[in-house]
């Protein structure tokens, strides 16, 4: 239910990501997209956000939708050292790592703001998460209640 729940959240996230970071990187790169190895790491998961979500509605039963679910989730997880480590691997356009590396030498001025907003993304994250399962467990009893209602009709 929690991931089911968190992947439409994610895929809106790493659209609003690519997005953001198209617009921003216009005027710094002069051009919308580029087959940069982070941009182009972070578009393989928006795809793969997308696949899970089409697995759950496309299954014809939740066990099914499950296990596939499970499996392309485990395929996505090998994606996620590739985006870490790609600007590190393939020197193009991304900068590497600025945070939590011998030489961070980015200023309180900077990383304050950035905590701020990272810990307001997760928590946007994490109550969209909450309400999306809220609503899914709501819908499944829902659906049961329906269910033992037309077996007792019929």
């Amino acid at each position: 239910v929690a991931a089911r729940s968190a992947a439409p959240i994610g895929a809106a996230f790493t659209a609003l990501g690519l997005i953001t970071g198209s617009i921003w990187g216009y005027p710094i790169w002069g051009t919308w997209w580029e087959w940069d190895g982070r941009i182009t790491s972070v578009l393989i998961m928006f795809f793969i956000y997308l696949g899970y979500i089409a697995i759950w509605q496309a299954m014809d039963t939740q066990q099914k939708a499950a296990r596939a679910a499970a499996i392309l989730c485990l395929v996505g997880a090998i994606n996620l050292p590739i985006i870490h480590f790609s600007v590190e691997w393939w020197k193009t356009l991304h900068q590497t790592a600025t945070f939590f590396t011998k030489g961070d030498n980015a200023g309180i001025g900077f990383k304050v703001p950035m905590y701020i907003v990272a810990l307001g993304y997760l928590a946007l994250f994490g109550g969209l998460t909450l309400v999306n399962m809220r609503a899914d467990i709501l819908k499944t009893r829902a659906d049961m209640m329906m269910q033992r209602k037309m077996a007792m009709a019929g």
